[in-house]
């Protein structure tokens, strides 16, 4: 493989570990991150360029002498003080950082997309990679930037260009210094914060499980196709349970009523809106995603690209133990 491997988003949780095992495979890896973004986790033969991927030029000087490039950066959260950030980032962001890399003449690209993006308001049968979902059933400012962005993807791949699109579910596992929602749910059930739960389930696959199958796709997977990166579907409630049995504390008991949960989000996001600056305790996309059936099937993609996912209940562990590694954890 000719040229370097270019990472974007590379020292996020999934990126961090994606990179992790392609400098494992000898390949010369390239980093690009936001500037000030914390690099010292990563490997140190890989090389780090600071870019912020709203920045065109940037983003073009950063892939210059690219082989093939993974396209992980986006504002992961679910909310986020200014709406338009979300567009700016993961739509806008994504539209620069495809362009760089096929005019720097990159043989491959992989854009990371989401699962969320792929729910119904109406879904009786389990989620694969081939869902049709039209715009108006899209949640929410971050959805809707990342449909926008999976969108474009397709668009450049239909007219012949070398680019494959990955929808990861949650992601859990140790080294998440980002905290990510799904981190940060699991931690504040090992801190004792969560009294009460949504009736709704969700996706879960261990994040190195995610890096293997992006290389997987990257290298194998047919351009122009959705891969689905998902292993297990849980319920909240047996994430709640599973968790308070490793630090041994009580699980929460009270299921809360989705009215009652989604009055608590705008009343949140108000208060970080006007107040605080700092993510909310809930979203408002994040409670309206709950009544979406979030299972989903990804047994198609994953055979294809020979990926078996390890246990869930295992990587939750882990990633408990890394929380009282890092000092979460008293």
């Amino acid at each position: 493989m000719s040229g370097v491997t270019v990472v974007t988003g590379g020292a996020g949780f999934v990126g961090s570990h994606l990179v992790s095992l392609l400098v494992s495979r000898g390949e010369r890896v390239r980093v690009v991150d936001r500037p000030g973004a914390r690099v010292d986790h990563l490997p140190t033969s890989a090389d780090v360029a600071f870019a912020d991927i709203r920045d065109e030029a940037a983003v073009r000087c950063a892939l210059r002498g690219c082989g093939v490039v993974y396209h992980l950066a986006a504002n992961p959260q679910l909310w986020t003080r200014r709406r338009s950030d979300f567009h700016a980032v993961n739509y806008l962001g994504t539209v620069h950082v495809l362009r760089a890399a096929l005019e720097a003449g990159s043989s491959r690209v992989l854009h990371t997309s989401t699962e969320s993006i792929l729910t119904r308001a109406r879904q009786t049968t389990a989620i694969a990679e081939d869902q049709d979902v039209p715009a108006a059933d899209v949640i929410g400012p971050y959805c809707r930037s990342k449909f926008r962005a999976e969108r474009y993807a397709f668009h450049l791949a239909r007219a012949g260009a070398p680019v494959v699109v990955v929808n990861p579910t949650l992601p859990v596992g140790p080294g998440d210094l980002g905290r990510s929602p799904p981190t940060q749910m699991i931690l504040d059930c090992c801190l004792g914060r969560r009294t009460a739960f949504l009736d709704a389930e969700l996706n879960m696959i261990d994040v190195r499980d995610v890096a293997a199958g992006m290389v997987a796709a990257l290298e194998r997977g047919r351009t122009g196709v959705r891969y689905l990166l998902g292993a297990e579907n849980w319920s909240i409630r047996r994430v709640f349970t599973h968790v308070a049995k490793l630090v041994g504390a009580a699980a929460p008991r009270w299921r809360v009523p989705y009215p009652v949960a989604l009055a608590a989000a705008y009343v949140s996001e108000f208060v970080s809106d006007a107040v605080t600056g700092r993510i909310p305790a809930a979203s408002v996309t994040g409670v309206k995603l709950t009544r979406r059936r979030m299972h989903f099937d990804a047994s198609r993609s994953l055979s294809e690209l020979g990926i078996v996912p390890r246990p869930v209940a295992a990587s939750v562990a882990e990633a408990v133990t890394w929380f009282r590694t890092v000092g979460w954890l008293q």
